[in-house]
């Protein structure tokens, strides 16, 4: 869902009249933690059936994933959106928090996959996510969230995603639309001083 947010979010911006030139203003703090972060959870994804280590330790590496996560917001909340993607990502790591690292799925939201992924589910090949039952805690917080045409990809998402895409838009919109205006403006006044001296 996040991927989702971030090409709706830039699609927008482009239709708005945005560019990339407020890439030149972005300086994050730590920025190696991201990629950092998707390489590792591409690779906990990937090979926790073949390595015993991975499947056994999966919910731990995510949690250490979703604090570093929140630790490089926190150190970028001075963009706009930061603050609300943080408070999105929390919600999504306490629901997996207090259930042993795994987000919880409603087998009701999910009925609208493939079928193979509620039996995955079930069968605990999913080192990300299990299925919500009575004992669950917190499953409000959990993927009980079911999208499904017109939406052009089929999925079942959390609260704590939709929070998440809502900072994206905002950061994305400001990235790509008002750090360039503002950045335009910067560039007339200092040839208009120029042109003046």
């Amino acid at each position: 869902m996040v991927f989702d947010g971030i090409i709706i979010s830039f699609v927008i911006a482009l239709f708005r009249k945005g560019n990339l030139r407020g890439l030149s203003d972005l300086k994050l703090k730590a920025g190696w933690i991201f990629p950092l972060l998707l390489i590792i959870q591409f690779v906990v994804y990937y090979f926790q059936n073949d390595f015993q280590f991975l499947a056994r330790f999966s919910g731990a590496i995510f949690m250490a994933v979703y604090i570093l996560g929140m630790f490089f917001l926190f150190l970028n909340r001075q963009y706009k959106g930061f603050n609300i993607i943080l408070i999105g990502v929390f919600l999504n790591f306490l629901v997996m928090m207090l259930n042993g690292g795994r987000m919880p799925v409603s087998a009701e939201a999910a009925a609208i996959l493939d079928q193979n992924f509620i039996q995955a589910l079930k069968d605990g090949l999913y080192a990300k996510h299990a299925l919500l039952d009575s004992s669950t805690h917190l499953g409000m917080l959990g993927d009980i969230i079911p999208l499904t045409d017109p939406y052009p990809r089929t999925q079942v998402i959390s609260i704590g995603d939709v929070v998440m895409n809502i900072g994206i838009f905002l950061f994305i919109q400001c990235l790509m639309v008002e750090m360039p205006k503002n950045k335009e403006v910067q560039d007339i006044n200092m040839s208009a001083e120029g042109g003046g001296l």
